[in-house]
């Protein structure tokens, strides 16, 4: 980072850290059948999504497919992201890749075309160690004028961020929160208890520990489940908010009948198959991961009627 940026960085990191809670969703990346960018269908999504309340957009994550999506086809995503959703809300943009060259690249060019925040996973696939991944994290952030959420999603990646090293990272200037994925709930108050009062924020990958995660200090979550309930998604936040921690119950506990239905296939897979099933053409996922068993398919579209039924939209 550019020596005369570190303080401005700092004030405008830590102060936009403080607007970063609520639902963000990893919106999905509509396809056409040749697995082309489907941009209207996205548009399309993107404002399904502010329609129903959500507080932020993170493309190219894991719901996004940007594991499989080109560096190219990653900054037309940026693009239509941040041209539709027009600053009504944050804009995080999945910039992680598997080499620490490659993050920065592709980390200035997010943040030069007007990303909001970057959102960092860790590399995957070759074990890295503690030491490695917090200088994977820093090189990036002395690298880039932009607020960094390190991802955490162990299960995908191969690699997890200790909580001491979250809290090592949590002292640089620009490295603002942390979005864990890992499932495991103590994870997430290690990160909490370790990063308390510095404006450090906490937000769960995991849908079913949102409000969990917002009772214990945490500032929301990144939900794959909004791309198919957004409204119901975002009163988990608003109603924890209001004093309504039954009522914040009650919206988490209604998607777990969707998320039961996990077990049929990769979960961003089943999430991307019930937007279809819902009526909007987003496509399928790109091959090979774009296959759900019949069963699977029977199992999610008897569940989008059940719930649409009770309201859960």
């Amino acid at each position: 980072m550019r020596a005369g940026s570190i303080a401005n960085c700092w004030k405008e990191a830590h102060k936009l850290a403080k607007t970063l809670g609520g639902i963000i969703v990893p919106i999905l990346t509509p396809m056409h059948a040749d697995e082309r960018i489907n941009e209207p269908a996205l548009r399309n999504h993107i404002d399904r999504m502010l329609e129903g309340g959500v507080h932020g957009l993170f493309p190219c994550g894991t719901n996004g497919e940007g594991y499989i999506l080109s560096e190219g086809e990653k900054e037309e995503v940026f693009a239509i992201c941040l041209s539709q959703t027009a600053g009504r809300v944050p804009v995080f943009a999945g910039t992680g890749c598997v080499g620490t060259r490659d993050t920065i690249r592709l980390s200035r060019k997010a943040a030069d075309m007007g990303a909001d925040v970057l959102s960092v996973i860790t590399p995957g696939f070759a074990a890295a160690s503690q030491e490695e991944l917090y200088a994977h994290y820093r090189a990036v952030a002395e690298s880039v004028d932009a607020p960094i959420l390190l991802y955490n999603i162990p299960a995908r990646t191969g690699n997890a961020l200790a909580p001491a090293t979250v809290e090592r990272l949590s002292r640089i200037p620009n490295i603002v929160g942390v979005k864990d994925s890992s499932g495991n709930f103590d994870n997430i108050l290690q990160y909490i208890e370790r990063a308390r009062g510095s404006g450090f924020v906490v937000l769960s990958g995991n849908d079913s520990l949102i409000l969990w995660t917002l009772l214990a200090g945490g500032a929301g979550g990144i939900a794959g489940c909004a791309n198919v309930f957004p409204e119901t998604m975002t009163a988990i936040y608003e109603r924890f908010l209001a004093g309504d921690i039954e009522g914040a119950r009650r919206a988490q506990d209604a998607v777990r009948p969707f998320r039961d239905c996990f077990r049929f296939g990769n979960p961003n897979t089943v999430v991307k198959a019930a937007v279809a099933l819902q009526g909007y053409p987003v496509g399928k996922c790109r091959r090979p991961f774009d296959r759900l068993p019949e069963e699977g398919l029977a199992a999610v579209r008897q569940v989008l009627a059940e719930l649409a039924e009770q309201g859960v939209r």
